[in-house]
Order: structure tokens, then C-alpha cells, then sequence
């Protein structure tokens, strides 16, 4: 009719973590609409920016906004922003670049790659 009752009337508690149990439903994944995802990859872009304190803003993992930021630089739909060092001066002026018939000018913000990438379209044009 009823268990067994161990003589010295122990117990034992049995913790069930569905999660855990084969079987169990998958637990619902996000799905971050894609102008969410690029808003908050191009706000961890800025310079001096904690990214760790971005993902926790958005209440996701910081290695989860780290992937999508390298995937955004590596499908070139963001391009990774750097401060300007301290040789761009502190007047913030702009440089101007006459190559092949063409002025270039240049703010402090432009990265040395940047700026290359665009010497080299201007010399090929």
C-alpha cells in the first residue's frame, strides 16, 4: 500500500532541471531583428566604448556581441572606427592630398588604413 519507509527515515531530494532531461524541449533562442543587431554592433564600435557593458545593457553575452562585431568587420558592413593617435595633432585640422589631378582631404578621424585604401583608388583611377 505504501513505501518502504527506511528505518532510519532518511530522505533524499531529487532536483529536476528540465534543461537537463533528455528529451527536453530546446529552449527558445532570440532572434534579434537585423537593425537591432547593427545598431548594436556599430554603438561597441565606437572608440573607448566597454563592450561587455554594451552586451550586458542589451542583457546578452558579451562573447556573442564580440562574434557579431567580427562578423560584421569581415563582411565589411562596419569598418572598425580608432581613435586618432597622437601624432594627428590636437588642432584636429584637416591635411590636404593632391595625387593624380585629385584633392584629398583628410580629417582626423581617418584611419591609416582608410586613408591608404583610398590613395591607392585615387592613383588607379
Amino acid at each position: 500500500m505504501s513505501a518502504h519507509m527506511p528505518s532510519d527515515r532518511s530522505f533524499q531530494l531529487l532536483e529536476v532541471v528540465p534543461s537537463r532531461m533528455e528529451n527536453s524541449p530546446a529552449v527558445a533562442r532570440r532572434n534579434w531583428p537585423d537593425e537591432t543587431k547593427a545598431r548594436i554592433v556599430e554603438e561597441a564600435l565606437a572608440p573607448d566604448v566597454n563592450v561587455s557593458a554594451v552586451a550586458r545593457r542589451y542583457g546578452m553575452s558579451p562573447s556573442q556581441l564580440f562574434g557579431w562585431r567580427r562578423k560584421a568587420i569581415a563582411k565589411g558592413q562596419v569598418e572598425r572606427r580608432e581613435e586618432p593617435g597622437e601624432e594627428a595633432g590636437a588642432s584636429g585640422g584637416v591635411i590636404e592630398i593632391g595625387i593624380a589631378g585629385a584633392t584629398v582631404r583628410v580629417g582626423p578621424m581617418v584611419s591609416e588604413d582608410h586613408l591608404r585604401r583610398v590613395l591607392r583608388a585615387v592613383r588607379s583611377a
